[in-house]
């Protein structure tokens, strides 16, 4: 089971598997086309789906934590 008590969380999944492959897209511009400020945007901008689907889930006491130790 997850955080929200279900046994799937299909959005998470998939918002996971899409940063994961907008990391790998950052890595080929940056590495092979050196491509530098619209390569970090788009790490900027993919990887945050996966924080704003994860920020109504968490529960708030853990929020208060993570916030603290940044």
């Amino acid at each position: 089971m997850n955080e929200t008590g279900n046994k799937k969380n299909t959005l998470r999944d998939k918002s996971f598997a899409f940063a994961v492959r907008i990391a790998k897209l950052y890595s080929y511009l940056r590495e092979n086309k050196k491509e530098f400020v619209l390569s970090k945007q788009l790490l900027r901008s993919g990887t945050s789906i996966g924080a704003n689907i994860r920020e109504p889930i968490m529960p708030k006491a853990k929020k208060i934590l993570y916030i603290n130790l940044l």
